[in-house]
């Protein structure tokens, strides 16, 4: 069986009520149950922190586990922040996809770059939550 770990950063809890216009308002909860019916053969690990170093952490945990078949990654606002994150995806082995739901390059010029982005194997951004699916879709 497949495995795919989801990291989401700070405020991406909130999806389903936090500016619906941009996020949409499908909860992650919800997005996920879909997710899962829709991939039975893949094992979707989640998890979500508002805290960098949480997510350094999780990055650290999971990232040279041979079983895993890779790591998206929605960093959230820090992805225009955290060169620690960034470092942390060089650092494993496992690959990472970041992910975006909004279109960063559409939105205010302090989106448009982000610190992660070449760590990591790609980018999907602006299709919405369909950008996991997107990216699962890239890691199998």
């Amino acid at each position: 069986m497949a495995k795919i770990l989801i990291i989401n950063g700070p405020n991406l809890n909130l999806l389903g009520i936090r500016e619906p216009a941009i996020y949409g308002r499908v909860s992650m909860e919800d997005y996920l149950t879909a997710l899962a019916e829709d991939y039975p053969a893949v094992e979707l690990q989640y998890f979500q922190s508002n805290h960098e170093g949480e997510i350094i952490d999780r990055l650290h945990e999971d990232g040279f586990n041979a079983d895993l078949n890779g790591i998206i990654l929605n960093a959230g606002a820090y992805s225009h922040t955290s060169l620690a994150i960034a470092d942390a995806v060089k650092a494993i082995e496992r690959p990472v996809i970041e992910v975006h739901i909004s279109n960063i390059a559409a939105r205010e010029s302090l989106r448009h770059t982000s610190l992660l982005t070449a760590a990591c194997r790609g980018l999907i951004s602006g299709f919405g939550l369909e950008s996991y699916r997107l990216a699962i879709e890239a890691l199998l």
